[in-house]
């Protein structure tokens, strides 16, 4: 008869995992949470305060019970260890790795597939941005862990919008709202459930604010004096806007200048490629602050891009008239634009672009790196980029020069 032990797995970032054991053969199963090995203790001796935990180890302690007794009733006791195994993951976590009868479709457990979802991304970023909602669906239904994907309905989605409510903006609460849409689209796509609560619940965008300077503005800014140390992020905003909106990571990442007078780069965000003539104003931003690994000295400030964008975004918001007040001398500021950051370069760009300079939403498409004004399926790295060259030099002429 197989054996059963869980144990938490600290190499793989404390992983709840379920060895199994038959006839001197062991395989192991991730059970898709992440928890401390004093936590499992307190859990496995009833003395947790997690009492979800509690239920859902004594749910599957009870479900490995059954199975022992029917194979015992079928006198399959000596069945192989991988075949256990297969058997457990689909009725533990409601999937196996194997391909399921195409006339099955069984229902799986949500957040176990939701982790496992999690596990499969390779960015960093992403992980976290899913790991963050699955730790507000904990939040808000404390037996989520115990539910299939059919328990996830309208009234759940409802229930869990009017939640991160009290909390959260709309378009905060929709990156929860799509993420959990992404796992379910997921998980029919591989035959794991049929449900699906979004072809009732629809997600329903909240109106953006502001993100585009207008060319006075954006002529205002480049005229504003700013702090020392604040110089190099303004720097920062214009080199980005020179370069049609570059966000923050790939301004990073850039290694070098071709041969030919460009940049070159995979968008961190889309994969995309993205060819850009290294305009004079903005070679002279470069020249101030080359790197030494990279083309730009911000990796060598900064290990990870995301602590320069935040200080990025925190020198733009600040930036601004400075007067001292009382003894100590106490700055006291009044911020040019207390909303602006980094990505307003992009939007700021296309709007300047349209509606300042009439080019076209085609060429605009392009240099942002859409196939066209319609569709966002291919670059246009190879596709007429001698008049996205003349569309951001235009662009840059009226802003600077004044010069249409």
């Amino acid at each position: 008869m197989f054996s059963t032990k869980f144990y938490v797995d600290t190499t793989r970032k404390d992983s709840l995992m379920l060895r199994i054991t038959n006839n001197r053969k062991k395989v192991e199963m991730s059970m898709g949470l992440k928890i401390s090995p004093d936590e499992l203790e307190a859990a496995l001796s009833g003395s947790s305060r997690n009492i979800r935990l509690e239920k859902m180890l004594a749910s599957w302690t009870s479900q490995i019970k059954d199975l022992m007794l029917e194979l015992a009733d079928k006198k399959e006791t000596d069945k192989d260890v991988k075949e256990i195994r297969v058997i457990l993951q689909e009725r533990l976590l409601g999937f196996a790795p194997t391909q399921q009868p195409k006339d099955e479709k069984p229902e799986g457990n949500f957040t176990a597939y939701f982790q496992n979802f999690i596990d499969g991304k390779e960015n960093k970023g992403t992980k976290g941005v899913y790991k963050h909602t699955l730790d507000k669906i904990r939040s808000f239904d404390p037996d989520v862990d115990m539910k299939r994907f059919e328990d996830i309905d309208l009234k759940w989605l409802t229930d869990f919008e009017t939640f991160c409510a009290k909390t959260a903006s709309k378009n905060a609460r929709n990156i929860h709202l799509r993420n959990i849409r992404a796992v379910f689209n997921n998980a029919i796509d591989y035959e794991i459930t049929s449900a699906y609560p979004f072809r009732r619940f629809k997600i329903h965008p909240e109106v953006t604010r502001k993100r585009s300077l207008t060319v006075e503005e954006l002529r205002a800014f480049i005229r504003m004096d700013v702090e020392g140390y604040q110089q190099f992020y303004k720097d920062m905003f214009l080199l980005s806007f020179f370069f049609i909106g570059i966000n923050a990571v790939d301004l990073a990442k850039l290694t070098c200048i071709t041969n030919d007078n460009r940049i070159e780069y995979d968008r961190a965000k889309t994969h995309r490629k993205y060819s850009i003539k290294v305009e004079t104003e903005a070679l002279a931003i470069i020249n101030k602050y080359r790197g030494s690994s990279n083309l730009l000295c911000i990796a060598d400030r900064w290990s990870d891009h995301r602590n320069f964008l935040h200080q990025l975004n925190k020198a733009l918001k600040n930036m601004g008239a400075v007067v001292r007040v009382g003894r100590g001398g106490k700055k006291v500021r009044t911020p040019a634009f207390p909303n602006l950051s980094s990505y307003w370069c992009r939007h700021t760009w296309a709007t300047i672009a349209y509606n300042d300079c009439g080019i076209s939403e085609d060429i605009i498409g392009q240099a942002l790196g859409h196939a066209s004004s319609h569709t966002t399926t291919s670059i246009y790295i190879n596709r007429n980029a001698k008049l996205v060259d003349e569309a951001n030099r235009r662009v840059l002429d009226w802003v600077l020069y004044d010069k249409r």
